[in-house]
């Protein structure tokens, strides 16, 4: 005869706030290149001080956003995730493109600067995470059990 041992949760299953579906690669994936991206405004965050404070700012901005986006992937929180992760690297993206056409606010524009080597690994990351970010909303979810 067996005996049935009762499933062991963690508080966190108890309590509904952690979903334990295993972290795919694509989540990786995404959460290193949304690190890396923030990792990347931090390092750069003295120099931009340095051209505007707003711009310092945001860079420190993009940062924290960053860490707070892959902490939401990891626990599988859809919203705190991979959106703000996509508002992180998304706006990152756009605002590169912005600062080499037309400038940014208070600012010229930098035509010159494209190939500006952090820079490129920067939007290497942002253009992964948001191709990571368009698979995973293309993945059916497991429906709740």
């Amino acid at each position: 005869m067996t005996t049935r041992r009762p499933r062991v949760s963690t508080d966190e299953e108890r309590e509904g706030t952690f979903n334990a579906r295993p972290l795919t690669l694509s989540k990786w994936l995404g959460i290193a290149a949304i690190l890396c991206t923030g990792f990347i405004h931090i390092v750069e965050a003295r120099d931009a001080f340095g051209e505007a404070t707003y711009k310092g700012l945001l860079f420190v901005g993009n940062g924290v956003g960053a860490l707070v986006a892959a902490f939401g992937m990891y626990r599988n929180q859809r919203e705190l995730g991979w959106m703000l992760g996509l508002l992180v690297a998304g706006g990152a993206f756009l605002a590169y493109v912005a600062s080499r056409t037309v400038g940014l606010p208070g600012l010229p524009a930098e035509p010159d600067a494209w190939f500006e080597p952090m820079g490129v690994a920067s939007l290497v990351c942002e253009g992964l995470f948001i191709i990571l970010f368009v698979v995973a909303q293309n993945r059916p979810t497991e429906a709740p059990r």
